[in-house]
């Protein structure tokens, strides 16, 4: 029993780990990519200085949402005997979707999914 709850703890470590490297890098590429469009723009600039206010708060709750998704699913699959299938269904809508809000995502030209699915 003693194994199990290590290695759910490892994996909520580096699901934590992973999320916030992913977030930080996707943050940075929102940047450049805004700042290659047409950021020289008023309304461009303002486009992205919103996007990136509200990537804050949203990111924070994203990244929220999807460690809770990790530690539940992880949960989920120690309960039913490492069930993955089940564990699955927890990860896979908690852990994908969007973590940043682009410029594209304000203007109504790019839905903004909080909760995973296709693109």
């Amino acid at each position: 029993m003693m194994d199990k709850s290590r290695t759910v703890i490892g994996c909520m470590r580096n699901v934590t780990i992973v999320t916030v490297t992913v977030v930080t890098l996707l943050i940075a590429l929102n940047t450049a990519l805004a700042l290659a469009d047409d950021s020289q723009s008023p309304s461009g600039a303002g486009l992205q200085a919103a996007s990136w206010l509200a990537t804050v708060p949203y990111g924070a709750a994203k990244v929220l949402y999807a460690v809770s998704g990790g530690v539940v699913g992880s949960l989920a699959w120690v309960m039913t005997g490492g069930n993955t299938d089940v564990a699955k269904a927890i990860w896979s809508p908690s852990m994908t979707g969007h973590y940043i809000v682009q410029p594209q995502n304000l203007t109504g030209d790019r839905p903004l999914r909080f909760v995973g699915g296709s693109d």
